[in-house]
């Protein structure tokens, strides 16, 4: 914790020594994409992007998990989306997954989540039918990877029921876009609609 500390005292003359303006920044934002991710603090948004303040809007969730949209209850996730969206107007959305995700992989092996009940019940929306439970048998193999992909196009389908997202999508104001980060290796890698893939950058 102390090192944390020490950092964040030291924040503003490291901020002065990288010119960055943070008297522009208090006036206001204009990311350029709402980044959606795993709360694993293994994956840092900013680091894999190169992004600084003020560039990216993040939303981060256990698994990268998007709620499908519920008109009668709101939540964080959808608050965050829609602001990101009609106020912010960012022109990009990226739902991007990781490798060795405890979330994917509980789901996988069918994890007993008793001692975890937040946890289990946040897994559930994923249900009734997530196409990452019938990816692969071997949670903790290479082929975890399909498995996390196809998680991640579910989170776009997700997203795609929220009603700021498929506005702006359809006047060609938005593009979503799907990303994979191999956190042994630091290669990410994009989903290719038109092979069905993903590629690296």
């Amino acid at each position: 914790m102390q090192s944390l500390i020490d950092n964040a005292r030291l924040f503003p003359e490291r901020a002065a020594d990288r010119r960055t303006d943070l008297g522009r920044l208090a006036e206001g934002q204009r990311p350029e994409a709402l980044f959606v991710t795993c709360s694993d603090s293994r994956v840092v948004p900013t680091l894999i992007t190169g992004a600084g303040p003020g560039e990216l809007f993040e939303l981060r969730t256990a698994g990268n998990i998007v709620p499908v949209h519920d008109a009668e209850r709101g939540t964080a996730e959808a608050a965050t989306i829609e602001y990101a969206i009609e106020v912010l107007e960012v022109a990009n959305v990226i739902v991007c997954g990781h490798s060795h995700c405890g979330a994917v992989g509980a789901l996988l092996r069918a994890d007993d989540l008793t001692a975890l009940p937040t946890v289990r019940r946040w897994l559930t929306h994923t249900e009734p039918h997530d196409p990452v439970r019938d990816a692969v048998t071997d949670a903790d193999g290479p082929a975890i990877t399909s498995a996390v992909q196809r998680h991640v196009l579910t989170q776009l389908d997700r997203l795609r029921t929220h009603p700021s997202v498929a506005t702006r999508m359809a006047d060609g104001r938005l593009a979503l876009h799907a990303w994979f980060y191999a956190i042994d290796t630091g290669v990410v890698s994009a989903h290719r609609p038109d092979t069905g893939v993903f590629l690296p950058l």
